[in-house]
């Protein structure tokens, strides 16, 4: 079928002014053009060796195609990337984040093994702030097994740690030279294994992932740095965590956790800009699901369920990343075997109104980000091997393939580094 068909959219589619400077401005003005000419960069985490020794209803076994960190330089007009070197590991550094400043990255390195409780590690690097290379500046335990997701605490002085094979998260200090020092806390999941077929699951599916034991997924602050959440796909539950940003440790909220409907699986999360409204993606349900967030209190009240899928879709799908636009308006969910990226409108009260899905350019879907603008979006599209580049159409929400395609082997995940800042 032609690519073009399976894309179902539903959108119409300065020499003179140094004259008479001082030496002094004039050094300023060639350095703010220096600054000018930097790189916008992005980094890609990959599966750079096989998963191995895990359980047998493991379904995601990507065998290993990447490198490790691989670099690459972006047009900031067309949206193009140019390959810029690989930072070389074994690991598989699937998932990776830069801090605020863009003088940091860190990754979760999902299958290496530290000692025999097979933990997984977190490594820290320094970002050249000319070329935008990496430069190690250590490694450290993540506090379970199999890492899969980092975020940065807004403090800046922690990363928070999912370990999916685990069922743990853990906190990470950041040292002063942006190193990680050893866990502050680690928390481990417990509680009823949900069931292996979803309430939500579409007609016909088969999708099962994580309900064979405690999977952590994701973890992230909430904007105030006030609460940590944390989703288990396995336990069909999102965890609300307070946090005492002195010692880096997590205390219970009152509720401890929100369930969502068994089997459905939640993956990942995503805050509305204005902060009171949070959409949770469930990976074997295939649904999104809108909770009203009281910042007072961590608190979260599910109003919405939408399906990630086009009406009178069947068979099998694992949803797996979410991203609001910057500006709040849309909502956008990946879809795996569909190989789709859903496209939602968000209305006035934050609810979700489907808008039409674009083909993703490549098959399994495992992330997408927005470059620093949100003019453009890139996917990682991990069986197929490729990153395909689209163009984000900030009037409608639609997405339109820029024909740039990039080889990366098993890519996962992808951060942006404006070295212009």
């Amino acid at each position: 079928m032609n690519p073009t068909t399976r894309s179902r959219r539903c959108f119409i589619k300065t020499s003179a002014a140094l004259l008479g400077t001082t030496p002094l401005a004039a050094h300023s003005l060639s350095a703010q053009s220096a600054s000018k000419g930097r790189a916008l960069m992005a980094y890609v985490g990959t599966f750079s060796s096989p998963l191995g020794d895990v359980l047998p209803t493991q379904v995601d076994l990507p065998p290993g195609n990447g490198r490790g960190i691989h670099l690459f330089t972006v047009d900031r007009d067309s949206g193009a990337m140019t390959a810029a070197g690989v930072h070389e590991m074994g690991t598989s550094p699937s998932c990776v984040v830069a801090n605020a400043d863009g003088t940091r990255l860190y990754s979760t390195n999902e299958t290496d093994r530290v000692d025999n409780s097979k933990q997984g590690s977190v490594s820290a690097f320094a970002i050249d702030p000319n070329s935008g290379q990496l430069a190690p500046l250590g490694t450290v335990p993540s506090g379970g097994e199999g890492p899969t997701y980092a975020s940065l605490h807004p403090s800046g002085r922690f990363l928070l740690v999912a370990n999916y094979f685990g069922g743990s998260v853990s906190v990470l200090p950041i040292l002063a030279n942006g190193s990680l020092g050893k866990a502050t806390d680690v928390k481990l999941d417990e509680g009823e294994i949900g069931p292996t077929t979803a309430v939500h699951a579409p007609p016909g599916s088969f999708a099962f992932s994580g309900h064979d034991r405690t999977h952590a997924h994701m973890i992230q602050s909430d904007p105030s740095g006030r609460y940590v959440i944390h989703v288990d796909l396995g336990l069909d539950k999102i965890f609300v965590w307070k946090f005492d940003a002195q010692t880096g440790t997590l205390s219970p909220n009152d509720p401890p956790s929100v369930s969502l409907p068994p089997g459905d699986g939640p993956r990942h999360f995503y805050f509305h800009p204005n902060g009171r409204w949070f959409y949770s993606i469930q990976e074997e349900g295939s649904t999104i699901v809108l909770f009203d967030y009281d910042a007072a209190t961590g608190r979260l009240t599910s109003r919405q369920t939408i399906s990630t899928l086009p009406p009178g879709y069947a068979g099998s799908n694992f949803c797996s990343e979410i991203l609001v636009s910057a500006d709040g308006r849309f909502v956008y969910a990946g879809n795996r075997l569909h190989d789709s990226i859903g496209i939602f409108a968000v209305g006035p009260r934050g609810e979700l109104s489907f808008l039409g899905y674009e083909w993703t350019r490549g098959n399994y879907p495992r992330s997408f980000a927005f470059d620093p603008t949100g003019r453009f979006l890139v996917c990682c599209n991990q069986r197929a091997d490729n990153l395909a580049v689209f163009k984000v159409n900030q009037k409608t929400g639609g997405l339109d393939f820029t024909e740039h395609y990039v080889p990366v082997g098993n890519p996962s995940s992808v951060a942006f580094v404006d070295l212009r800042k």
